[in-house]
C-alpha cells in the first residue's frame, strides 16, 4: 500500500489546466433564436439515429463540493427526468471505498486532481447503483460504450453522464490496486459532464450549469481515459 501511495502522489505533477481544452462554450438556445427550444421529439430505437439532435430543455447548477461532481450532476440529470435528489443527501449515501468502482474514494472536499488512494471521487456503476435503490431511477453505469450509444440514448431524449478529465482534456490512466487486491483504471482530474446534443461535428455536454461543444475526436479522446464510461437511463 505505501509503495501503491507513492506511486499515486508522483502522478500529482502539474500538466495542463484541467479547465482548458478544445471544448467552445455556447448558448443553450436554438439557434437564430434569444429562447431556449421546447422539449425534442424522442426519436424510437426502430428508427434511424438522426444526424443532429439537441436536448433544449435542461439545465444545471455549479457543483457545491469541491469534489462533489458526481452528486452535482447527478441531481440536474435526476431533475430532468422529474426526481428530486439533494445533493448532500445522494453524497452522503454513496458507499465509500479506496476503489471508485465500488464506492466514492476520499474526502469529497478534499482536492482535485490526486488519484486512489488520496481524495478521487466515485465512477459510475456506485452512482447508478445509489439512484435504482434510493430513488427508484432505472439507472445504469456501465464501461465500454460508444459514441454511437451515446448518440441513440440522447436521440431518446436521454441526457447520459458521462465520465472525462477536467473539461474535456486529455488524461492519462493509470492502475491501482485497492485493499482487496482488485484493480481498477482512474486518472488525474477524473470529472463528470452531462450529454445534452450532438451534430455531425461535435458533442454537447453541460458542466457546471454551463453548455460547450466539442469535436467527436476530442471528447472520444477525454472519455476513453476512464473506460468509456457513463450513466444513462436503462429503459
Amino acid at each position: 500500500m505505501a509503495a501503491h501511495t507513492l506511486e499515486a502522489w508522483a502522478l500529482n505533477t502539474p500538466g495542463p489546466d484541467p479547465a482548458e481544452g478544445p471544448s467552445i462554450e455556447v448558448t443553450q438556445n436554438v439557434p437564430g433564436s434569444d429562447e431556449p427550444g421546447p422539449a425534442p421529439t424522442p426519436v424510437p430505437a426502430s428508427q434511424p439515429i438522426p444526424d443532429s439532435f439537441y436536448i433544449w430543455d435542461i439545465w444545471g447548477h455549479r457543483q457545491y463540493f469541491g469534489l462533489g461532481c458526481e452528486a452535482s450532476a447527478t441531481v440536474d440529470w435526476a431533475d430532468y427526468f422529474g426526481v428530486t435528489v439533494s445533493e448532500f443527501s445522494f453524497q452522503m449515501r454513496l458507499p465509500l471505498s479506496d476503489n471508485p468502482d465500488k464506492g466514492f474514494v476520499g474526502s469529497v472536499d478534499g482536492p482535485w486532481g490526486q488519484v486512489p488512494p488520496y481524495a478521487y471521487g466515485v465512477h459510475a456503476a456506485p452512482v447508478a447503483r445509489v439512484l435504482r435503490e434510493h430513488y427508484g431511477m432505472n439507472a445504469a453505469g456501465e464501461k465500454g460504450l460508444t459514441i454511437e450509444d451515446l448518440k441513440r440514448e440522447i436521440a431518446s431524449g436521454q441526457p447520459v453522464i458521462a465520465w472525462v478529465i477536467g473539461n474535456c482534456v486529455g488524461g492519462i490512466p493509470h492502475e491501482y490496486i485497492d485493499e482487496e487486491g482488485d484493480s481498477v483504471t482512474v486518472a488525474a482530474y477524473e470529472h463528470v459532464v452531462i450529454l445534452t446534443g450532438y451534430n455531425e461535428e461535435t458533442i454537447r455536454y453541460m458542466n457546471n450549469g454551463r453548455f460547450y461543444d466539442i469535436p467527436y475526436e476530442n471528447f472520444a479522446n477525454t472519455w476513453s481515459v476512464l473506460g468509456n464510461m457513463a450513466v444513462f437511463l436503462d429503459d
